[in-house]
């Protein structure tokens, strides 16, 4: 019988390395955010809020990182999912926290496997959702 290969977890450097990126890519167009970053457990490994960011983007931003490593699927592409009558509009969680579908939330992985989640909160929908894809391009 064969051994899985071990795959690196998500450090806090690496966290830190997305969360940088993402604010960058906020700041490149003019928008103050939140940043969470989420290990494969769903334990808060880095958060960054911008001064002048709303207050509620650091929710939304947890929230956004929650959702898509429950599900490991960007946020944006759950939105249809939940409308009334669809197949996730009341759909439980297990962390007892209400899943947010907006997007903004991305799975993050490495050698195929889910090792993480990064949420971006505080722009427009679209504009979390490219910061967040940003973020996870500087990853190696």
């Amino acid at each position: 019988m064969s051994t899985p290969a071990t795959v690196a977890p998500l450090t806090t450097h690496d966290a830190e390395a997305l969360i940088t990126a993402a604010r960058r890519a906020a700041e490149a167009a003019g928008a103050t955010v939140s940043v969470t970053v989420l290990d494969a457990g769903g334990h808060l490994i880095a958060f960054r809020r911008d001064d002048r960011a709303v207050l509620i983007s650091g929710e939304t931003s947890t929230r956004k990182a929650y959702t898509a490593l429950q599900l490991n699927a960007p946020t944006a592409d759950l939105v249809d999912l939940v409308k009334p009558d669809g197949p996730f509009h009341s759909l439980p969680t297990a962390l007892d926290r209400p899943l947010l579908f907006i997007a903004g939330g991305l799975p993050v992985h490495r050698d195929g496997r889910l090792i993480g989640a990064i949420g971006v909160g505080g722009g427009t929908p679209e504009q979390d959702h490219g910061f967040a894809a940003t973020a996870l391009g500087t990853l190696a």
